[in-house]
């Protein structure tokens, strides 16, 4: 059964969204994340994936407070991601209370350096998050594009031993315009071992079913929540 993973986008310690990656382009739906943190827990919902929208702009984690007190107030299981690029802030994000930290910029830049803490933390509380627009890895909250392809990104990686990735279609995020299932289908086609969450354009439960005949392990739901389009009741008959 594929894994329901909702997200929690944070700006100013409050609960937005963008559309596109555009920092320009953002919703505010709530000032209180461990509300709504709450809610998603109270559905029988387990994990929840955090990202700090002002930390990856800024390059360092800046609402390690938010994370501190939903993972006081909780037992979600939160991966945490954002501006996590150098070992002191693994640390700080690992002692706020995270599970996990989602990693995606210097695993880029620094391969041997990503490489390095996932030997010393352990694949478990390490998550490799690479960001796709049209095909290719985009870093740095979106604002950079690469060259280099998804597949050949994962692949390095997955060859390293990684299994849990995920993996956001820039052009799908926040657009309510459908999941990328051709790229997770290629993606697994190509990387059959991985253990693949798919996120961005998630509209309606049709597409989590979607993404589940695809062979996605996970799938991370936001915008769809935050405005009633999918229900956290409907996401609880996939909590084993």
């Amino acid at each position: 059964m594929i894994e329901i993973i909702p997200a929690m986008d944070l700006m100013d310690g409050r609960c937005v969204r963008l559309t596109h990656g555009d920092f320009e382009r953002r919703t505010v739906y709530s000032d209180e994340p461990v509300e709504v943190a709450k809610r998603f827990e109270a559905g029988g919902l387990k994990r929840l994936h955090m990202v700090d929208l002002d930390g990856a702009r800024s390059g360092s984690p800046k609402n390690l407070a938010v994370l501190a007190n939903v993972a006081e107030n909780t037992a979600l299981e939160i991966d945490f991601g954002g501006g996590v690029r150098s070992e002191a802030n693994l640390g700080s994000v690992l002692s706020a209370g995270a599970a996990m930290a989602n990693i995606g910029s210097i695993a880029m830049h620094e391969p041997e350096q990503f490489l390095g803490w996932v030997t010393r933390y352990g694949n478990d509380r390490i998550l490799l998050g690479a960001d796709s627009k049209d095909g290719r890895i985009a870093i740095d909250a979106w604002q950079t594009e690469t060259q280099t392809g998804i597949i050949e990104f994962l692949t390095r990686y997955a060859h390293e031993g990684l299994r849990n990735i995920f993996v956001t279609d820039i052009g799908s995020d926040g657009a309510m315009a459908g999941p990328a299932v051709e790229l997770y289908e290629q993606i697994i086609s190509a990387l059959p071992d991985l253990k693949l969450i798919a996120s961005g354009g998630v509209r309606t439960i049709r597409d989590v079913e979607e993404l589940e005949r695809t062979g996605c392990g996970g799938v991370i739901v936001g915008k769809a929540i935050y405005e009633g389009r999918i229900t956290i009741e409907e996401l609880s008959n996939y909590v084993g």
